[in-house]
């Protein structure tokens, strides 16, 4: 399954019964699957064919609690682990995009240069018909993540191969000034078991599509 299907498929939720209520799309995989970089090409061609604005992305990732909020609980060392996104926020937003069609809706974001969830980088705008939200956990069965799952009109698993997914990890963590050992340390006593934690709900998914042939961004940071 290539890109141009997997735009189909998008652009397919917007038409026959039920096309005039928002629709959101969520991606799930295990981290450095290809998740972000599928939700921006699927929103940019979205834009293309129907026009601006009339797509929105809306990344989990702009949930990460703090670095100072990491340090208070004593998770800093797992971040990118469930227990360090504000999980009960980000469903909230998940709801008030669902509800809200007449105000300008913002939406956080993860800057992996500040190592720092950011406020307001994306917006909703009334007219979006197709809002694509990704993260680790929307198919995990913990409190609240089945919430965000029930508010999504179909979920897509982002399957890539585990090697592909560590090599991506590994760069990622050099990238955020890691030494190799302390990368590797990372993707191993962190990403690896958060990845573990993400397959469990491979099942609920509506269907499973290809991560690994989308050209990765340059991110920086530590996180997925």
């Amino acid at each position: 399954m290539n890109e141009d299907r997997l735009t189909a498929l998008a652009l397919g939720l917007l038409r026959g019964p039920g096309s005039n209520a928002r629709t959101i799309l969520g991606l799930v995989g295990p981290p450095a699957a290809g998740k972000s970089t599928l939700a921006r090409h699927l929103v940019a061609e979205v834009e293309r064919a129907e026009g601006p604005g009339t797509a929105a992305y809306l990344p989990l990732d702009g949930f990460h609690l703090s670095t100072a909020q990491l340090d208070r609980l004593g998770l800093t060392h797992r971040k990118g682990a469930p227990a360090t996104f504000d999980a009960h926020g980000y469903v909230a937003l998940l709801r008030r995009v669902a509800a809200d069609r007449f105000q300008d809706i913002y939406v956080p974001d993860f800057d992996r240069t500040l190592d720092e969830p950011v406020a307001a980088r994306h917006v909703v705008r009334p007219h979006t018909r197709l809002v694509i939200t990704e993260g680790n956990y929307l198919a995990a069965a913990d409190a609240p993540w089945p919430e965000a799952r029930r508010l999504l009109r179909e979920l897509w698993y982002v399957d890539t191969d585990d090697t592909v997914r560590e090599e991506r990890l590994l760069r990622r963590h050099r990238d955020g000034g890691r030494d190799e050992a302390t990368a590797l340390r990372w993707v191993t006593g962190n990403d690896h078991p958060n990845g573990e934690y993400v397959k469990q709900g491979r099942a609920l998914c509506t269907r499973t599509v290809p991560g690994a042939r989308l050209l990765p961004t340059p991110e920086r940071g530590s996180v997925s």
